[in-house]
């Protein structure tokens, strides 16, 4: 058997098995029929595409011919997981499909938006929607925000996936296995959506609404079950804790780990949280002052919760961004720029990512202070990820450039595709930056009206941020390359 088959039949297998389990996931929101029994029928467009799900896994698996998890390498793990979140997408968007809520452009966008945890809707009225619906759209958010090769790593993979882990953007094993490390961002991440919950109700959300809001929250995805999203309430208790289950999804989860063992002397020694938290006092003091011409007494809360929220990449909003556009510019202006600095590594939000922001800045400092000072041997760079230090090395500072390349260049083009069906510049930049960075702030673009362009240009975007692009690509060149050797093969065998 060549190497080439030998792999593809890997992938099946990871594949099948995945899909085989994706039904548990597809099926969690109809447990709402108990307190919803009215909705019962809608049961229906989840069963479908389990049943789809499910049966597609059990024949790549028998296709496969192999009857044991095997070790995957970093190309099969990066086919593994684009496969995997393609296949997870679809099947997630059949559900409004089915029920006649969306076509299936709209469909694949919203689910897009949820697995990416960006929170840009096609939904103009969020309201209108039944219960189970509405719980659908936060699973896949809080499950996409840890990961979705993530959950199964921890519940079914074992710990022969460490190259899923990796090719999910993800590098910072807080414990040596990495299946324990995925249980612990687990315990982690369910501990804190749960006291979320409380804690808005206690505010004065509903349970329900709590609930929802305390998934999306956490897992910085945004989506809301109110139109006017956070705005609804106009609670200030609620909008504080909403920032605080902001910036714990915004934060790395080895910086979490940190912090449960009460290792404050790693935790001071990490960049991360210092780059991020004096990004949004300096941000929100240069908003201030204009802000307060427009939005007076409540520009303080306006501006906090939407800096908050741009760099953590929720999209939940405690103001309605479109008049911004006009009224207040400067504010859209550096909203896009935040939206793209991203909050931490191995966090649920995107964008660039902290820790690259710090590295960079890091190494400017180094240039000036070896152009600067005498000649000698240039020292390492030295950062601390969560409890570990790490040398930055000639090889990450190339990824790191790399990725800033390919960042650059789709955001680019992203842009230039809006502007072309007729946006404004602004609006172009500022809602492909949501899309591409993972955020869901909209300034009005976002509707189910758009263009089926548009509406690809921007999942697409969202796609590719979320696996912070380079893994696509990866899988895509790997995929090309098996399919060009296996007809070579066959070419050569039928000759």
């Amino acid at each position: 058997m060549t190497s080439t088959k030998y792999r593809l039949k890997v992938i099946f297998w990871y594949v099948g098995q995945l899909l085989i389990w994706f039904p548990a996931i597809l099926l969690l929101p109809t447990i709402f029929v108990i307190f919803y029994p009215e909705e019962w029928i809608y049961i229906e467009s989840f069963l479908v595409p389990s049943i789809i799900s499910f049966a597609s896994g059990v024949v790549l698996k028998k296709v496969s011919k192999l009857n044991e998890t095997r070790v995957v390498g970093y190309q099969e793990g990066a086919v593994i997981v684009v496969t995997t979140w393609c296949a997870a997408v679809v099947l997630s968007a059949l559900p409004f499909v089915i029920e006649g809520l969306l076509n299936f452009h709209q469909a694949v966008f919203e689910a897009t938006s949820g697995w990416t945890t960006t929170g840009l809707t096609m939904f103009p009225d969020v309201e209108s929607l039944p219960h189970v619906f509405l719980v659908w759209r936060s699973v896949m958010q809080f499950i996409g925000g840890a990961g979705f090769a993530v959950i199964m790593l921890a519940t079914l993979i074992g710990p022969l996936g460490a190259s899923l882990y990796s090719s999910e953007g993800r590098v910072d094993n807080i414990l040596p296995n990495v299946t324990h490390s995925t249980k612990v961002i687990m315990v982690i991440y369910v501990a804190y959506a749960a006291a979320g919950m409380f804690f808005l109700h206690m505010a004065g959300m509903p349970w329900f609404d709590a609930f929802n809001h305390s998934l999306t929250a956490l897992a910085t995805g945004g989506f809301s079950v109110k139109n006017a999203s956070i705005g609804y309430y106009g609670s200030v208790s609620i909008e504080v804790i909403t920032i605080v289950l902001m910036l714990l999804g915004g934060t790395g989860f080895g910086i979490h780990y940190t912090l449960w063992k009460g290792n404050f002397k790693a935790f001071v020694k990490n960049g991360e949280p210092w780059i991020m938290g004096s990004t949004i006092v300096i941000a929100s003091l240069f908003l201030l002052r204009p802000a307060e011409k427009v939005f007076h007494e409540k520009a303080l809360r306006y501006v906090v919760f939407q800096v908050v929220s741009a760099i953590t990449g929720t999209g939940f909003s405690n103001a309605d961004l479109v008049p911004w556009v006009t009224l207040f510019p400067i504010g859209v202006y550096l909203l896009t720029v935040i939206m793209m600095l991203g909050g931490m590594m191995d966090s649920t939000a995107g964008g660039l990512k902290q820790f690259r922001v710090f590295v960079t800045l890091k190494l400017i400092y180094r240039s000036i202070i070896n152009f600067m000072g005498p000649r000698r041997k240039v020292e390492k760079i030295i950062v601390w990820k969560g409890e570990n230090r790490k040398t930055i090395d000639d090889g990450i500072i190339k990824d790191m450039f790399v990725f800033f390349g390919v960042y650059a260049l789709t955001y680019l083009v992203g842009t230039l595709i809006l502007m072309s069906y007729g946006y404004d510049p602004l609006v172009s930049m500022f809602e492909f930056s949501s899309a591409m960075n993972g955020v869901g702030l909209s300034v009005g673009l976002t509707s189910p009206n758009l263009p089926v362009g548009v509406i690809w240009t921007m999942t697409v975007g969202m796609f590719l941020g979320r696996l912070e692009f380079l893994v696509v690509f990866y899988a895509i060149v790997r995929i090309i390359r098996d399919v060009k050797i296996l007809l070579e093969e066959r070419g050569g065998v039928n000759s």
